[in-house]
């Protein structure tokens, strides 16, 4: 069997191994969250919300991708499991049925604070472990905070 290795410390390696999975749990879920509210949304501004809710999923699913093959490059294994997911998620979830407008700007808003919150500290904890990692957590961000500010605009 193959053995990636990459060219971190293991010191490191864990630092970023811990920061990248975290990210791939936010950014997976986010884009399930996402999708459920698009799915389900009723409301006088359905057709807005539910095209910034494909934004939202889009950013989400480039990133998620982008930061599992780093850790792939650098030889850690990411677990992007729906059971992974699910027990370590840190999204608000959404209930079932229609979802009116107003509740899912709310919920979408809360969950964008959440995840940028998170990769703030990412990008602090890689800054001297892999400056290449704190490079894609910050372009995920940026994205992630445009969002923030978007859902913030419509409450």
């Amino acid at each position: 069997m193959a053995t990636i290795k990459g060219p971190l410390s293991d010191d490191a390696r864990n630092t970023v191994a811990e920061c990248l999975q975290g990210a791939l749990v936010d950014l997976i879920d986010l884009s399930l969250v996402g999708k459920q509210a698009h799915w389900n949304l009723v409301g006088t501004h359905f057709r807005s919300v539910h095209l910034q809710l494909d934004q939202v999923v889009a950013l989400a699913r480039t990133h998620m991708d982008t930061l599992a093959e780093r850790a792939v490059a650098l030889g850690i294994n990411p677990d992007g499991r729906a059971a992974t997911i699910a027990k370590a998620t840190k999204l608000a979830q959404l209930e079932s049925g229609w979802l009116e407008d107003g509740k899912v700007v709310a919920t979408i808003t809360d969950c964008l604070g959440g995840v940028s919150k998170r990769m703030y500290e990412r990008i602090r904890q890689t800054e001297e472990a892999d400056p290449v990692t704190q490079d894609l957590l910050i372009a995920a961000v940026q994205e992630i905070d445009k969002q923030h500010w978007m859902f913030q605009a419509m409450t």
